[in-house]
């Protein structure tokens, strides 16, 4: 998404952008005085690379082992490359573990023309993944893609629940939010319920392996309870091509 800043249109209000609020609001303060999305996002915090403008990236030169080898992050002046410092800011060790991760497939196979399961995943997680931190009734509910037990049945256990986005391009498509965005939430090997851990442990478990198997479960972002207006009548979940059942194996 390109132009002005004041044509993006963020509502930092919107719950799903509270974790990024206290980062991201005065940052596009900052960018509303005509400073570089890089030069917006020094300001904003501290993260492992810097942040610079995309003309600095080599011709032919893969984004993510320029990352790795220079840590440095070529940085548009858009809304993607602004969520994507963000999440730089937010969630450091992870980013840094997925860029490994990207650095490490691209050295042992170069850049194809197919990415390969592990490559996929990565950028899945990359653009679109979230975090549930919620009590095991959610997850079951949520890997059975029983849509009515997790947003109607179990709806009071919400309260207990948090829901954190992780993907820049998932952040850029919720600023006009509809009702088909779908995260990708990560299926941790074993229960995450630390926000101030989140990162260090989501980090620690990452591996090529694990995502060469796909642990992710879709979620339609505007089922979560207090985020869609829309949601609080059960009939909101009945809508097959946004709610959809499971894959019947044959």
């Amino acid at each position: 998404m390109q132009g002005t800043v004041e044509a993006w249109g963020v509502d930092w209000s919107q719950p799903w952008l509270q974790p990024l609020r206290a980062l991201g609001e005065p940052a596009t303060l900052r960018l509303q005085q005509g400073q570089s999305v890089a030069a917006t996002l020094h300001a904003a915090g501290s993260a492992p690379v810097r942040f610079v403008p995309q003309a600095d990236l080599p011709p032919g030169e893969p984004y993510e082992r320029y990352i790795h080898q220079t840590r440095c992050v070529p940085t548009r002046d858009n809304l993607h490359d602004f969520f994507n410092g963000l999440c730089w800011l937010q969630f450091p060790q992870t980013k840094t573990r997925l860029n490994q991760l990207q650095a490490a497939e691209i050295a042992a196979a170069g850049v194809q023309p197919l990415r390969g399961p592990v490559r996929d995943a990565l950028t899945v997680f990359d653009e679109n993944a979230a975090f549930l931190l919620a009590p095991p009734p959610l997850w079951d509910a949520l890997r059975a893609r029983d849509w009515r037990r997790l947003f109607v049945t179990l709806r009071p256990l919400w309260s207990e629940a948090q829901l954190l986005l992780f993907g820049h391009a998932l952040l850029e498509k919720l600023v006009y939010p509809r009702k088909p965005i779908v995260a990708h939430v990560y299926c941790a090997p074993a229960a995450i319920y630390s926000v101030a851990n989140l990162d260090a442990e989501v980090a620690a478990q990452l591996s090529a392996a694990g995502l060469a198997g796909k642990p992710f479960a879709p979620l339609p972002v505007l089922g979560v309870p207090g985020w869609w207006a829309e949601n609080a009548e059960p009939a909101f979940y009945a809508d097959a091509e946004v709610f959809r059942p499971p894959r019947q194996i044959a």
